[in-house]
């Protein structure tokens, strides 16, 4: 085989990696949403409010909870908060653009209270998952 060849071959496919790099580096952060990999398992529960969501995630007894706003926009107030029966609750809160959380907690067997909240609305799921 030509050796032209097997360079052309090589520097095609260095560019198409370098191009295909670049574009995930200049990707906009609306495209980089919270995934199932931010939590670990698999949904068991959503929590819907007028202003947005909470995913609430388990596996093995572990409980992962996220809060998603409905609307991008800019910052804003967001919380989430997972408690285990018997525990204090584990909080995120503060202003955030896309996501709060992800808040994990080991339950365990015991129930969960979750919380989630996007500027003045908010969701409470009461016991759950028991």
């Amino acid at each position: 085989m030509d050796r032209g060849v097997i360079r052309r071959g090589l520097a095609l496919g260095a560019a198409v990696l370098a191009a295909s790099g670049a574009l995930a580096l200049v990707a906009p952060a609306e495209a980089q949403a919270v995934t199932a990999a931010d939590c670990a398992g698999r949904e068991v529960r959503t929590l819907p409010f007028a202003t947005g969501t909470v995913h609430i995630y388990r596996q093995g007894g572990y409980v992962c909870a996220i809060t998603l706003p409905k609307e991008s926009g800019g910052k804003r107030v967001m919380s989430v908060s997972v408690q285990a029966r018997g525990n204090r609750p584990v909080v995120d809160k503060g202003k955030y653009r896309y996501h709060a959380g992800p808040v994990t907690v080991h339950a365990g067997h015991r129930c969960v209270w979750v919380k989630g909240a996007v500027g003045r609305s908010s969701a409470s799921s009461g016991w759950i998952l028991c």
